[in-house]
């Protein structure tokens, strides 16, 4: 299938790794020109060298911290104005409401809450002037699947899908589409260091952490390249209806909630 990318510009933030390096990889793949973000510089530039050589297409590294005020019109300057942008930056940590104090709480927002809001704030009018296109964010699926002891990111992700259902339902009349994935559990390095670790506390046995991920569908957490299909699809003409809308991606996981 022709996703119709071929020659597109993309801005990809959070990429030098993970999730957000996964989908600068399939966009590149497609054909178009990906301008990548990530607070890492040697990371960033070594995602950069990867692509380039996996899939010969043009590439450019933007080191930038997005929790800073301003960075995103910043970035703006330094990319011009792409057809697509995803957002991906941020990691809220775990903990309760005790655990997580102001400080910590702010911190993981200003990147991740408000990072992706600067970002759509500085993007989505400059896209809008330009003719349209789109813009997908990178959520999780603890907005649905709300976790005590995860208290400011089931916030936070709630908050950023409230966020993308307004701004996408009369984004159409700008001729802009804004919508959100919604991963479950990713085995990401992330997510798999942090699981290998709460395994051998428990087993004694790293290898076990599959075992960590509780009742999720398939005993197992996505791939990558999963949720990275996913996205590019969505942003490309193949999904031209697809708009103010949250997509989970997660097995079913999601639904699962309330039953025994």
């Amino acid at each position: 299938m022709d996703l119709g990318l071929k020659g597109r510009t993309a801005v990809v933030t959070g990429a030098s790794k993970g999730i957000g390096y996964g989908v600068a990889e399939e966009l590149a793949r497609e054909g178009c020109t990906v301008h990548i973000v990530s607070r890492d510089a040697d990371m960033l530039n070594g995602a950069v060298e990867k692509i380039k050589a996996e899939t010969g297409v043009a590439v450019t590294a933007h080191p930038m911290d997005l929790s800073v005020s301003g960075s995103a019109n910043e970035i703006l300057q330094k990319t011009g104005t792409p057809n697509i942008l995803v957002n991906n930056a941020g990691a809220i940590p775990g903990g309760n409401i005790e655990a997580i104090d102001e400080a910590r709480w702010r911190e993981s927002w200003e990147l991740k809450v408000f990072g992706y809001i600067n970002m759509c704030r500085a993007f989505y009018a400059a896209i809008k002037a330009n003719g349209g296109g789109v813009i997908c964010n990178v959520t999780g699926l603890a907005a649905d699947r709300t976790d005590a002891n995860y208290i400011a990111g089931t916030t936070g992700n709630a908050s950023l899908n409230a966020f993308t259902k307004a701004l996408g339902s009369r984004s159409l009349e700008d001729q802009m589409r804004v919508l959100a994935v919604s991963p479950g559990f990713v085995a990401t390095d992330r997510l798999v260091n942090l699981l290998k670790t709460s395994a051998k506390n428990a087993t004694g046995d790293e290898n076990n952490w599959q075992s960590m991920l509780g009742d999720v569908p398939d005993g197992r957490a996505a791939t990558v390249a999963e949720i990275a299909d996913v996205v590019t699809f969505l942003v490309s003409d193949r999904a031209s209806y697809v708009n103010g809308t949250v997509l989970n991606v997660d097995g079913g996981h999601g639904a699962r909630i309330g039953m025994m």
